[in-house]
């Protein structure tokens, strides 16, 4: 803990940076994920070898997967943000499709009945049932991102593995014991906040 006290502001910084990193990824992530799952739960023969491909890259090494963009993207947040929303993919592209298929055909059908149009009926009825379920997936992917991020710093794009990576470095446990457990206060506290939301966010009827 010496670190932080005698620290605070390069601590504060590299906080930042890895709750910086983290917005822009799931803005990212949402960004592909919410219209890639809606078009697959409806194209059903597209499920298997999309969320494959997405199992795939899932299983690749951070690491290696870095290597892979660094001769393209160069070191630092841009690669580190690619690699993570490539990680958040299969996560939130899985629980999109559970949160559409988990809709009661019925209340499709209601709605049909009553004249909604397929938009109308998206927005009123799909999306507001389906929200529960997608925020679960976001606060999984949430907290699966503030841990692989940590890796980041491995190539140069900052965040609280910086603290991790000078520990090892510098052999200094006590910086590796800091990184750690801010990384790990940071995820608790996401999971926290993505729970709140869950339950605001579910009918109560559920």
């Amino acid at each position: 803990m010496n670190y932080l006290i005698e620290n605070p502001q390069k601590v504060l910084e590299l906080f930042l940076q890895h709750v910086n990193m983290l917005g822009i990824t799931l803005a990212i992530s949402l960004a592909i994920a919410l219209p890639v799952g809606m078009l697959i739960s409806r194209v059903s023969f597209l499920y298997v070898p999309v969320t494959g491909l997405l199992g795939i890259l899932y299983t690749i090494p951070s690491l290696a997967l870095y290597a892979f963009f660094i001769p393209i993207t160069g070191l630092g947040p841009k690669t580190a943000i690619i690699g993570l929303v490539v990680y958040a993919q299969m996560i939130l592209v899985r629980n999109v499709v559970a949160a559409i298929q988990g809709i009661d055909p019925l209340v499709i059908e209601a709605a049909k009945a009553m004249g909604m149009t397929k938009w109308q009926i998206i927005l009123k009825i799909e999306v507001p049932l389906a929200i529960p379920v997608i925020v679960a997936g976001i606060r999984i992917a949430t907290v699966s991102t503030i841990s692989i991020a940590t890796v980041a710093a491995w190539i140069n794009a900052g965040g609280l593995g910086r603290i991790i990576y000078d520990g090892l470095h510098h052999n200094d446990f006590g910086k590796i014991m800091l990184g750690t457990l801010l990384i790990g206060l940071l995820a608790i506290l996401a999971d926290a906040l993505f729970r709140l939301i869950e339950r605001r966010t579910t009918p109560k009827s559920a």
